[in-house]
């Protein structure tokens, strides 16, 4: 089953993003920043993780669930189950 998204271009923009803020997190450590500083921005970068979470769940949905209901295909709907264990922790 192909797998291009149409939400892929904005995936890829915000994950350009997150490497970006963890660099700069990574620097703010080996500066020996004060620790709020640090932990506000290591709270923003998990926040963004967690929306670009949130599109690939939504293009997956919209994308391989649908198919996977229109061909009776289990398999796609038990991973994803998984996925979502795994993502939520």
């Amino acid at each position: 089953m192909e797998h291009h998204h149409e939400n892929s271009k904005a995936v890829i923009n915000r994950l350009s993003r997150v490497i970006g803020q963890l660099e700069l997190v990574k620097r703010m450590v080996s500066e020996d920043r004060d620790c709020s500083e640090v932990l506000i921005q290591l709270a923003s970068a998990k926040s963004q993780v967690n929306n670009v979470g949130k599109l690939i769940l939504k293009d997956h949905i919209n994308h391989c669930v649908v198919h996977a209901i229109e061909t009776e295909d289990q398999k796609v709907l038990d991973d994803l189950s998984i996925a979502i264990d795994k993502f939520m922790k």
